[in-house]
């Protein structure tokens, strides 16, 4: 284990902090310069680690350039693991998108009879509760996708929902180990036994339940266009299959990490390669059978619908603040709780979550260990909680919200989810409270 390197008042600290706040203005004003997000989170991340790494051949030191080499190593593992798990999941999204399953989703809600306000309810519940088992970012993927296929010119419906679908994905995550990344984490690092996170529900769903209260206000009247004469959308063939492939895929995932002692990627990986066995099959079946004649489906392009921009922003921004983390930065952070105490301190990490993604703020907190005190098991189910549901304050400050700005381009944005942010607020204050309540006089989970 090397040790931590202070190089924050050094001109490779100040130049890197400066790239940092830069880069991060460019992504916060996406929609003002009309840049996309990934853009700067790319040039921001590999940019300071270029400046590291001019900083250490210039120096001319030995061991700093090993350390900077196992550092930048460790760092292409942890981006890698996230990378590869969202590749894979997003190219479940478009095979399932392919087959019809979303338009058939979406046939069935509309064809209900559901006004907009029951869609906005439905589609959070289902994003609350999918989440603890299919992961946040992958449960806002599948119901942003059915959002955009419900009414995609109803903006005053979709970015309200989207929003919804956002908070109430990473909520759901709170309360299952392996429902969000930052909670993953503190669970592999034995902060808590699988059986702590599920004390969070109450916190999780009342939290959300009270963002989603204000937030249907902003719901349209009226019931999304359907004709009459609309024809039934039916899924089409190994749509259903592909479904049960994916729900195995997370599975995979699950055991991989859990009882194999691999990383959750490659469950993922694998059960990708077990989809590209399935279309081979469907295609040779279809191909031996002379009375169908049907189009061959190509498996790689679904790959190449998926929203890689999406992928490099995590790439971007992991490495940024890896960068930061390597210079000393996040060493000024973890040093706040022997300052203002582990309560205060995990409430703002919450804010600290929104700002920067709650994935790097968890890994800071996780690698300097610090003094959580004596009732350390409530607190660090706490800076949980505030990780997962905190980073719903800002719209890419989690995975969920990322994935939903890349499904939903230019309607759902940094500026629309800024102007109902204060209803994020309001639900993370409370799912703070009801934390207190029942950890702190009640004792219950405690």
């Amino acid at each position: 284990m090397h040790e931590q390197l202070h190089l924050t008042t050094e001109w490779v600290g100040i130049l890197s902090l400066i790239v940092f706040v830069v880069g991060y203005y460019f992504i916060a004003t996406e929609d003002t310069y009309h840049i996309n997000k990934a853009k700067p989170a790319l040039f921001t991340g590999t940019g300071i680690f270029m400046l590291i790494g001019i900083y250490v051949a210039m120096s001319g030191s030995e061991s700093m350039g090993h350390q900077l080499h196992e550092g930048i190593n460790h760092l292409i593992i942890e981006i890698a693991g996230i990378f590869f798990f969202l590749f894979v999941a997003m190219t479940y999204i478009e095979a399932m998108i392919d087959r019809g399953v979303f338009s058939a989703l979406r046939f069935k809600l509309v064809s209900s009879g559901y006004d907009y306000k029951k869609l906005f309810w439905v589609t959070g519940i289902l994003a609350f509760f999918i989440s603890p088992i299919a992961d946040n970012l992958t449960t806002a993927l599948i119901l942003s996708t059915v959002l955009i296929t419900i009414d995609k010119d109803n903006r005053a419906f979709i970015v309200p929902a989207a929003v919804n679908i956002v908070v109430a994905a990473n909520a759901g995550g709170a309360w299952s180990p392996f429902g969000d990344i930052t909670t993953l984490m503190v669970w592999v690092d034995g902060k808590g036994a699988f059986t702590d996170f599920l004390w969070l529900f109450p916190a999780s769903i009342i939290g959300w339940s009270v963002t989603a209260f204000f937030l249907v206000k902003f719901i349209p009247e009226g019931k999304p266009p359907f004709a009459e004469g609309e024809k039934k959308i039916e899924i089409a063939e190994g749509g259903k299959v592909i479904m049960g492939l994916f729900g195995l895929t997370i599975f995979l995932a699950v055991m991989s990490h859990n009882a194999l002692h691999l990383p959750a990627m490659w469950g993922m990986m694998f059960g990708l390669a077990i989809l590209k066995l399935y279309v081979y099959i469907m295609n040779r079946e279809n191909r031996l059978n002379p009375l169908e004649e049907t189009k061959p489906i190509n498996a790689f392009s679904w790959i190449a619908k998926i929203e890689n921009d999406t992928l490099l922003f995590f790439f971007g921004i992991l490495a940024a603040v890896g960068g930061l983390h390597f210079l000393g930065f996040l060493e000024y952070f973890t040093a706040l709780y022997t300052q203002f105490g582990a309560t205060a301190v995990n409430i703002g990490v919450g804010f600290l979550s929104a700002v920067i993604d709650n994935v790097p703020v968890m890994s800071a907190v996780l690698k300097s260990s610090p003094d959580m005190g004596i009732d350390a098991h409530s607190q660090w189910m706490l800076v949980t909680l505030t990780a997962g549901v905190g980073g719903s304050m800002i719209s890419f400050g989690s995975a969920a919200g990322v994935g939903v700005m890349g499904k939903l381009h230019g309607i759902y944005t940094f500026s629309s989810h800024m102007k109902l942010a204060w209803t994020v607020l309001i639900g993370y204050i409370v799912s703070v409270i009801v934390w207190y309540i029942q950890f702190q006089i009640l004792g219950f989970g405690a």
